[in-house]
């Protein structure tokens, strides 16, 4: 049996594990520093809560100083979400907030809310603009993962993700998506420690195969 056909093809998770609403990523200082102490949570269970979500949909959706501001962008993505879990729909959120909120504009956000905590570090941290991370949440399963570490590894623009998520939509499986526009799937630089890439290149050599392999089923082993 190859380590190909040995290695695990159970899927990785793709969506939001934690409650509707939970500052997780916005509240660690590891990622949001000094700004985590900022962090506002949202119970769709509390009517109070829900009512301060309507407050902060609207506010969210009517600023836009805070465009490139990614912390906030999530935290009105966390509103969105815990709004529609709190009144039942995205039509009456939409109603909730009042003003121009529209029903798009909050499936959308709420959509950025329910991507994995995995993915929403890289927004809070700026890495993926939370403009992409609206496209990447559109599509669902392991293609979400794909799209986000194409954004990281690939450097793809807000353009190209939402062209590249439409395509999958489309039918188009991700990974013909990803290689037909270029994107070289697995390929990742790292950086090891001397010693570390001494025995990394030793093993590769004795079982007659590459660093790559011995690197995947190392991460295999870990995670069982």
């Amino acid at each position: 049996m190859t380590n190909d056909e040995r290695r695990r093809t159970g899927q990785v998770p793709a969506d939001r594990r934690e409650p509707v609403g939970q500052p997780v990523v916005r509240g660690d200082p590891a990622v949001t520093g000094d700004r985590a102490h900022e962090a506002v949570g949202f119970d769709p269970n509390d009517p109070e809560s829900v009512a301060e979500a309507a407050r902060t949909v609207r506010s969210f959706s009517e600023s836009t100083a805070g465009d490139d501001d990614h912390v906030f962008m999530l935290r009105g993505a966390a509103a969105c979400a815990a709004l529609v879990r709190g009144v039942g729909s995205y039509k009456r959120a939409a109603e909730r907030a009042g003003g121009d909120v529209s029903v798009s504009f909050i499936r959308k956000w709420a959509r950025v809310h329910d991507l994995p905590q995995s993915v929403r570090r890289h927004v809070a941290r700026g890495q993926i603009a939370p403009t992409a991370a609206k496209h990447i949440a559109r599509v669902s399963g392991d293609a979400r993962l794909h799209l986000a570490w194409a954004t990281l590894d690939a450097g793809l623009t807000v353009r190209e993700v939402r062209r590249l998520a439409s395509q999958v939509n489309d039918g188009t499986p991700v990974i013909t998506t990803l290689t037909d526009h270029g994107v070289d799937i697995g390929t990742l630089d790292v950086s090891l420690p001397p010693d570390v890439y001494l025995e990394l290149r030793r093993r590769a050599s004795l079982e007659d195969t590459d660093p790559g392999t011995v690197v995947a089923d190392a991460l295999d082993a870990y995670s069982d």
